[in-house]
């Protein structure tokens, strides 16, 4: 399936039904009396998250979702069927805004999340409820009100816990499958990696966490330049960033680089809580990884793991160091009182 993470798509909410004019005749009544019903109302075009989903594929396929208007009243004060509404499945992390404002209409995260993203319109009233004592035979009634209709943005920024960053090649395909049951294409190649995957860490029987890939940032990202800012969003749904560094190639500059560019993007995702992963210490000496991982602990100010995710070493440090974080972001913050 492909990966679609942006589309735009036209709503129009179905119109209420008019209100009849109608006038009741009946046996003994010869004068009747008014009797036409009010109109039904227009179907709403309503989005609701599937957690089974994870791409906007179908938009691409389907831009324009129109509901049914409402069938309009008839005699004998008989209101009009409500049109159905279309329950539109989106998946975790989708976002509306309204095109022409850029309003944000819709920010859809946790499964079975809902959202009227098209209002359908509400039914006229029928003569039968313009009667009055001077006013015994109306022949007034009120048409429907249009439902409304707009040219709609949507974005999917994936939700994830945990979000490995790097620059490409750095290995975070690799650790993604060998910390999860993902598995997302590798290759000794940049940019292997051009859409987000994400994972289910298990910690224990109990306890895991989601992990998503990030496509690979280089400098300039945030300007569009690579996979630019397509997947730079995406980091803003991680609660931790995990900084994926290859060891055997200028680990130092690499971190720069990425944090650079996520700062450019948005300087409070630069502020978020990170630690790092430093990759491929197969490839070099023990002592070497030492002082390259002390030297990252100074630079970064974060804690630093040195790991093989290739090699599946030293992992566990990692993943129970991610599990900590997570957890003691959970925890409700003390306030001090005084005695």
């Amino acid at each position: 399936m492909r990966f679609i993470d942006e589309a735009r798509v036209f709503v129009h909410a179905g119109k209420g039904g008019d209100g009849a004019i109608a006038f009741l005749r009946e046996k003994y009544r010869p004068f009747g009396g008014p009797a036409g019903g009010n109109g039904g109302r227009g179907g709403s075009v309503i989005f609701q998250v599937d957690e089974g989903l994870s791409t906007l594929l179908d938009f691409k396929y389907q831009p324009r979702l129109i509901a049914k208007d409402g069938e309009g009243g008839r005699g004998k004060e008989q209101y009009g069927h409500g049109a159905d509404d279309i329950v539109v499945r989106v998946p975790p992390g989708t976002i509306v805004f309204d095109e022409e404002s850029g309003k944000t209409l819709a920010d859809l995260v946790m499964p079975g999340d809902t959202a009227v993203i098209a209002q359908g319109g509400e039914g006229g009233r029928g003569n039968m409820h313009f009667a009055s004592s001077t006013r015994r035979s109306p022949r007034i009634a009120t048409p429907g009100t249009a439902g409304e209709q707009r040219w709609i943005r949507m974005e999917l920024r994936l939700v994830a816990e945990a979000g490995l960053v790097g620059i490409p090649n750095a290995g975070k395909s690799t650790l993604l499958t060998a910390l999860s049951a993902a598995r997302p294409k590798i290759a000794a190649y940049p940019f292997t990696t051009l859409a987000p995957n994400i994972g289910r860490v298990s910690i224990s029987n109990d306890e895991s966490f989601t992990l998503a890939d990030i496509p690979g940032l280089i400098e300039g990202a945030h300007k569009g330049l690579g996979l630019g800012i397509r997947f730079l969003r995406h980091i803003m749904r991680t609660r931790l960033i995990v900084y994926v560094l290859d060891a055997a190639d200028d680990p130092a500059s690499a971190f720069k680089t990425v944090h650079t560019e996520i700062a450019a993007f948005d300087p409070m995702l630069a502020e978020r809580l990170a630690i790092v992963a430093l990759n491929k210490i197969d490839l070099l000496d023990a002592p070497e990884v030492t002082k390259i991982a002390r030297k990252l602990r100074k630079l970064t100010g974060l804690e630093v793991f040195p790991i093989s995710a290739d090699k599946s070493e030293k992992l566990a440090p990692l993943v129970a160091a991610i599990a900590r974080m997570l957890h003691t972001m959970d925890q409700p913050a003390h306030v001090a009182t005084e005695l």
